[in-house]
């Protein structure tokens, strides 16, 4: 992202201190039984003093053992009730049970506010496994040990976060943090900590603070509208309704309901719905994808937004887990929990409705134009603020934009294909012979390389610096499928998706090439969006063209493209050309080797894995390269065994590739200042004024973030943005 991230304002109640009443605000500690303190109500804070009789027979007991790291200085544990304990070492089977439970669902309360929300005193983080369970006693020992002290010396502990640490396949394990209270009378110099484990302070995260606006805002001022109801949209939407500023939410998409049943439609062959698809709809793109909730972005709204997935319904373990996930078969119910929250603080929520116009008077926005997308009605509403929250799907959005003279720019985006492998290749290439362990679930990856770039057949300059193209996997989707992501007329688009079991026979991952701004053509704005459009409407025509129905997406094995072969006669999968959708569908429930008609040498050593592609319209086998740029296919081919050499059988003849993915992100951004207000192309350019518009571009697809967290993240900091603007009045 551009911006830096607003600082969360953590209130009086944040402050060092970690103790305080041992009842945990939706969350569980797990205790023991055993020693002082080992009870329920470990009671009084951690003694300060020299070793008490129990911890010198605590240290006799344990020791000092090799493995131990430097001297450690406890001083900046003074006054702290509560311990934070990272790189915990903790066995597999610790994760037989989980620790999420009912008891951590947070309250269903606004984010959060000023004045009745105060920071909490005990870990809010996870509860701990049942106590006196095998689990339970696992993570007490493990805690212990990287503490250097007994068990029982572990009065109670709760997990913060936990990931598998696959480092050494010989030793799978997870990673873990904790917040450790310590038996009365454990003093922290008596501790020993493990080599690499850290021990500070712990610190509960601080609340979001929405304050309460509504004696701020006049009935002079007009409608504050939020267009998009995707992750940016919905969290900024939000904020402003808990704060009293009564957004007019509208998406040009159906609610969430009618969004799914369309997307069932087309899947088995009904026509495309260009209000309710993939693409556009409640929730925006990412809720039909794997609910990924990572991101490389740092902002303390990262645990707002879970948070606040959590009340909407989301499992609470997203909370501990290092790569958390909601899933595509629970997204849907936890967007709808949003809206009713926006609704019922004072918002409004329109769906089928298009922003087509933004009209403005003196360089500020004055009203906008909505349309009725089902039957082209419009409505003018004034308006004293338009947050532009729309997808990197939007097109029309970008060209509106352009038209009335907003600065716009080309960004860098990316393009590819979707790279299936059987599951079981990449948990065996992850976790080795700890793959079959039930704790571990689906595993998943992320690699990048780069390769020379070749652009237009030519190879730049060694010491150029645009001489390589990133190649790199994206939106990886374990035990998962490709979906049908086509929001046009006449064009093919593919993404991935994973339910949140991730329990699918494949695996999937978006494998793309950069396309840099000066990959194309001329100086127009919006030829990233030409390219696309050329692409996904190349794909339709070439997998038609090979026999398959309307909206089957050509497809090709690794080996195959690797060698410039086709995979296959043309046909589409399971049937003669022109076979239809059922007769696909039935051919994906046979096992098939998609490279039986391979041209490549018989001494080539082939796969024995085999995949079944899960694109829902079928796939047809095709060259690529008919369709896909040839600075990608070559930018492509070079990669693939490079990241082979990082994940061994990514590349393996029998993996399908099926394209285009074209939507991975925006290839324009909307030209926003500081204040997050957009700028107009007249602005000078090198004018320190911040922009008064007030419109305020927000989200993936004005540019500003690349997924559901970062999206959302934006959406909080625009939000604030303009709180600022009503409490300055």
């Amino acid at each position: 992202m551009s911006s830096k991230d607003a600082r969360g304002d953590k209130g009086a109640s944040a402050g060092k201190r970690v103790g305080g009443n041992k009842k945990m605000s939706g969350a569980k500690l797990s205790t023991g039984s055993k020693g002082p303190g080992g009870g329920k109500k470990a009671a009084g804070r951690p003694h300060r003093g020299g070793k008490t009789k129990s911890q010198a027979s605590s240290r006799q007991r344990t020791g000092r053992p090799s493995h131990r790291g430097a001297s450690f200085d406890a001083s900046a544990l003074e006054g702290a009730e509560f311990i934070e304990v990272s790189n915990v070492a903790l066995p597999l089977d610790a994760g037989l049970e989980s620790p999420a439970s009912e008891v951590n669902r947070p309250t269903p309360v606004p984010l959060s506010t000023e004045t009745n929300h105060p920071a909490p005193a005990t870990p809010a983080a996870s509860p701990a496994p049942a106590e006196g369970s095998h689990a339970e006693s696992l993570s007490r020992a493990a805690i212990a040990s990287a503490l250097g002290v007994a068990p029982e010396d572990v009065a109670s502990f709760s997990l913060v976060k936990r990931s598998v640490d696959a480092r050494k396949k010989s030793n799978v394990h997870f990673n873990a943090t904790y917040a450790v209270h310590l038996a009365q009378g454990v003093a922290y110099d008596a501790l020993s900590p493990a080599r690499g484990v850290n021990v500070r302070a712990y610190d509960p995260p601080a609340p979001l603070a929405i304050p309460d606006l509504r004696s701020l805002a006049t009935s002079s001022d007009g409608r504050i509208v939020v267009a998009g109801t995707g992750p940016a949209g919905l969290f900024c939407a939000l904020f402003l309704a808990e704060a009293g500023l009564r957004p007019l939410v509208v998406e040009r998409g159906a609610a969430v309901d009618e969004r799914t049943a369309a997307i069932e439609s087309f899947n088995t062959g009904g026509p495309l719905d260009a209000a309710a698809n993939v693409q556009f709809g409640e929730g925006g793109a990412g809720t039909f994808s794997d609910g990924k909730l990572t991101t490389g972005t740092k902002s303390p709204h990262i645990r707002h937004v879970l948070e606040a997935f959590v009340q909407a319904g989301a499992p609470d373990e997203i909370l501990w887990q290092a790569k958390p996930h909601i899933g595509t078969d629970k997204l849907p119910a936890v967007v709808k929990s949003v809206r009713e929250r926006i609704i019922s603080a004072g918002g409004e929520v329109r769906f089928l409705t298009r922003l087509v116009d933004i009209e403005l008077s003196g360089g500020a926005v004055r009203s906008v134009v909505l349309e009725d997308s089902r039957t082209g009605a419009r409505e003018t509403v004034e308006a004293s603020r338009v947050i532009v929250a729309c997808g990197h799907s939007a097109r029309d959005i970008f060209e509106l934009a352009r038209d009335r003279g907003f600065a716009l720019e080309r960004k860098p985006f990316s393009m590819g294909v979707r790279i299936e492998h059987p599951q079981t290749l990449i948990n065996r290439a992850q976790y080795g012979a700890a793959a079959k362990h039930t704790a571990l679930g689906a595993a998943d990856y992320k690699m990048a390389v780069r390769v020379p770039a070749r652009a237009n057949g030519t190879l730049p300059d060694a010491a150029s610096e645009n001489a390589t193209r990133g190649v790199y996997t994206f939106c990886m989707c374990p035990g998962g499928e490709v979906v049908a992501a086509a929001s046009e007329e006449g064009g093919v688009v593919v993404n991935g998706m994973s339910r949140f079991a991730r329990d699918g026979e494949n695996s999937n991952s978006a494998l793309l090439a950069d396309v840099r701004p000066d990959d194309l053509p001329g100086n127009d704005v919006m030829e990233g969006v030409r390219l696309q459009r050329e692409v996904e409407r190349a794909a339709f025509e070439l997998a038609c063209r090979n026999g398959g129905v309307p909206y089957a997406a050509p497809a090709q094995t690794v080996g195959d493209f690797l060698s410039s072969a086709t995979s296959s006669s043309g046909q589409a999968e399971g049937g003669q050309p022109g076979g239809t959708v059922a007769a696909a569908s039935k051919a994906r429930r046979r096992t098939v080797a998609p490279g039986s008609h391979r041209r490549v040498g018989a001494a080539e050593s082939h796969s024995r894995l085999f995949v079944r592609p899960s694109y829902p319209r079928g796939v047809v086998w095709c060259d690529l390269r008919e369709c896909l740029p040839e600075f990608i296919c070559d930018a492509l081919a070079q990669g693939l065994p490079l990241l082979d050499a990082k994940l061994h059988g990514f590349a393996d003849p029998s993996a399908v590739l099926t394209g285009p993915e074209t939507r991975s992100s925006s290839p324009i951004r909307m030209v926003r200042g500081q204040n997050f207000q957009a700028r107009l192309a007249s602005d000078l350019p090198d004018s320190d004024e911040e922009p008064a518009t007030r419109v305020y571009p927000c989200g993936e697809g004005a540019g500003y973030a690349g997924g559901i967290m970062s999206a959302a993240v934006d959406g909080l900091r625009v939000a604030e943005a303009i709180a600022a603007e009503f409490s300055s009045r």
